[in-house]
């Protein structure tokens, strides 16, 4: 084994560390210039990847708005429900026409013999 003075074994160390460093930054250029073409092919996938979100996201929103709407010949909710009320009113108001003709035909007997007297006891039945 080879020893060198310290100064020696130091200025062969930092220029054979600094021949190394220049080799790699040269030799990186071209490296580089292909890792700027995988950039920009990462750049069209993302903004591919964004036109697609947004394409996926409208159609859900069409195909959400479509299905709401219903097929063309069916009745709209609000006026079908307009139409269920206008029933509940008929038959509320029927009903309340029934009932008033049910008190018109309803009479109330009176027994005069217990009303002139209210102290008389009434008979009631034993059990045995």
């Amino acid at each position: 084994m080879l020893v060198l003075s310290n100064s020696t074994a130091l200025n062969l160390l930092l220029s054979k560390l600094l021949q190394d460093y220049l080799e790699r930054t040269n030799s990186s250029a071209p490296a580089q210039v292909g890792s700027a073409r995988s950039t920009s092919s990462l750049e069209i996938i993302y903004v591919l990847l964004m036109v697609g979100l947004f394409g996926f996201f409208t159609a859900g929103v069409l195909v959400t708005h479509l299905r709401a709407r219903g097929a063309p010949g069916t009745a709209e909710p609000y006026d079908t429900h307009l139409a269920k009320e206008s029933w509940h009113r008929k038959d509320r108001q029927y009903l309340q026409a029934k009932v008033l003709e049910s008190y018109k035909l309803c009479c109330v007997l009176e027994n005069q013999l217990a009303v002139e007297q209210p102290g008389a006891q009434i008979p009631e039945e034993k059990s045995s």
